[in-house]
């Protein structure tokens, strides 16, 4: 059976008297630079995409907490795939890697260096029976 801690010293140091709350400042921190923050966050998330679809030979490019990305990266582990999940903000992240006249629509699936597609052209190419070569030839399936 498992045993209660009690309290050390009886006192109770989250509940402060009316007037100690009061009396508390609190400190905020503004950014000075508030337009040139979210500019080189976009060109931080985009870096950290071109190094990820270099580096893994599976990449899958998201929304953060998106259930489609969810859907191609259980698809892939189900093929025996582990692939790189990146997680970004919006498609701007994937401006340097997609060309301008290809969709870019988030989760984007990089195979081998190169955008294979979304979910749905994941799907297609799966159902068809033509991307476990194309993982292979990527060097992410050894069957």
């Amino acid at each position: 059976m498992y045993q209660a801690i009690p309290y050390s010293g009886g006192a109770r140091p989250w509940l402060r008297p009316a007037e100690t709350a009061a009396a508390v400042a609190v400190a905020v921190k503004t950014e000075t630079t508030a337009e040139a923050a979210p500019a080189s966050r976009a060109e931080d998330e985009e870096a950290a995409v071109e190094r990820a679809v270099s580096e893994s030979p599976v990449v899958v490019v998201g929304r953060r907490a998106c259930c489609l990305s969810h859907v191609v990266k259980r698809l892939l582990q189900g093929l025996g795939v582990n692939p790189a999940v990146h997680e970004v903000g919006d498609e701007a992240a994937l401006a340097g890697l997609v060309a301008p006249e290809e969709a870019a629509a988030l989760p984007a699936v990089f195979v081998g260096g190169k955008l294979l597609g979304g979910l749905d052209r994941l799907m297609a190419v799966h159902i068809s029976g033509e991307l476990v070569p194309i993982l292979k030839k990527a060097g992410a399936l050894w069957l």
